[in-house]
């Protein structure tokens, strides 16, 4: 072929894909309905410290494991399904219903019509269609239809989200044990993480209960928490901790400075995302690495952080922050300034393929919260679980989400 008609040919290709695969002709949500056994065993029902915990009548008393029966729970999920007028479909979930009805009420009517592997153009066009489009339930509807496009493009093209996105850059990916539920009291906690050290879990993430409202007590007992770790585990894995917005600027210096002989990998979302300037003294402050961004809406936000050298690691949810579009450019933002992304484990498909389309050095981990990962993924053919502490990268298109039709005892197109 002459180098013209080449050129000409190569020119065409997208434009013929495109039309291939076809304008969006639907935006359905489906709820699937069953149910689970599970063994008698722990309740895990233990909570972390909240914002509302400095008002005395708003916080829990101190939690005690009581165990739980062996028994059966009914559960359900939302997945959203697009679907293409050439007889494409895009699959993900499950979605949170407050993005859903967002979806379902302002999105599809503006999405109805376009080209389904526009994806770029209609984040851009979505983002610029509300005044309110810039965060919270907005994003996380923007979230919930490019994750599904992805899907919908890698099963056009064949071909895994990550492959689609530039990897794999490794064959599995690591992740961290996010251990919110399991008890704190010592006894449990000390067998717990040699438990989970034992089956590969050589990063964990524990939860602080205590905040300001519970005073000096509170604070020895979030210090114990992390004494009681390193006496346990040793120093060859690592152990991070959340405390989930509930703390202030003198609250977590003074945890810090105790806990730093024990050398954690980071402090977690210590204050609400509007404190910047806390987050960036507690940097100043201490040695512990400071993580934050489950609550980012955008890679705007991150880079407002990384400017103000407020934190180490960000921590962008692809099903909140803008989807897997979002997170593959904060991921470049991020890499200029050496900080890591390790991505809120809301779900697991959307961070696993951005994360394993990244450099090491960049997307090191991938978060995984053991207690609800055992059920969140119930209704699909393939659960990604980690062995020895990673999840190997599936070879089916999209994110290989697949319904198994055999665990659905009702399934319900929902509509608002």
């Amino acid at each position: 072929m002459k180098r013209r008609a080449f050129l000409a040919a190569l020119a065409a290709y997208p434009v013929a894909n495109a039309a291939a695969a076809g304008k969006i002709a639907a935006l359905e949500f489906w709820r699937f309905e069953g149910r689970y056994t599970y063994e008698a065993g722990t309740a895990n029902r233990q909570f972390q410290t909240n914002p509302l915990h400095i008002y005395d009548a708003l916080r829990p008393k101190e939690y005690k494991e009581q165990g739980r029966p062996a028994g059966e729970s009914k559960t359900s999920a939302l997945y959203l399904k697009l679907r293409t007028d050439a007889g494409l479909e895009g699959l993900y979930g499950p979605i949170d219903e407050e993005a859903a009805v967002v979806v379902h009420r302002q999105l599809r009517p503006f999405l109805l019509g376009k080209e389904a592997l526009a994806g770029e153009a209609l984040w851009d066009q979505l983002y610029r269609s509300n005044r309110h489009s810039r965060s919270s339930h907005f994003m996380m509807a923007i979230s919930a239809v490019d994750n599904a496009l992805w899907d919908l493009r890698g099963r056009y093209f064949k071909a895994p989200v990550y492959s689609l996105l530039g990897g794999p850059s490794r064959p599995a990916v690591q992740v961290y044990g996010s251990c919110l539920g399991f008890s704190v009291e010592p006894e449990f906690l000390k067998k717990k993480c040699v438990e989970l050290k034992q089956k590969g879990f050589m990063h964990q993430k524990w939860f602080m209960p205590f905040g300001p409202g519970d005073g000096a007590v509170g604070m020895e007992k979030n210090v114990a928490i992390v004494r009681n770790l390193r006496e346990a585990m040793g120093y060859d894995v690592d152990i991070m901790f959340d405390a989930f917005m509930g703390w202030d600027i003198n609250y977590a210096v003074q945890w810090a400075k105790q806990v730093e002989q024990y050398r954690p990998r980071w402090i977690e979302e210590a204050f609400t995302p509007d404190k910047l300037e806390s987050f960036a003294a507690l940097r100043r402050a201490t040695s512990v690495p400071v993580a934050t961004g489950e609550h980012f809406y955008g890679r705007w936000e991150t880079k407002r952080y990384l400017d103000a050298q407020a934190i180490t690691v960000v921590q962008a949810d692809p099903e909140w922050c803008g989807g897997v579009s979002e997170l593959v450019k904060i991921c470049h933002i991020a890499s200029a300034y050496d900080a890591h992304v390790i991505p809120h484990g809301h779900g697991v498909h959307a961070a696993m393929h951005v994360v394993a389309s990244q450099s090491p050095m960049t997307c090191p981990l991938v978060e995984y919260l053991i207690p609800k990962m055992t059920t969140y993924h119930h209704f699909e053919k393939w659960n990604p679980t980690p062995v020895n502490g990673k999840i190997t990268l599936p070879e089916t298109p999209g994110f290989g989400i697949i319904i198994d039709n055999a665990k659905v005892e009702k399934r319900t197109q929902v509509t608002w």
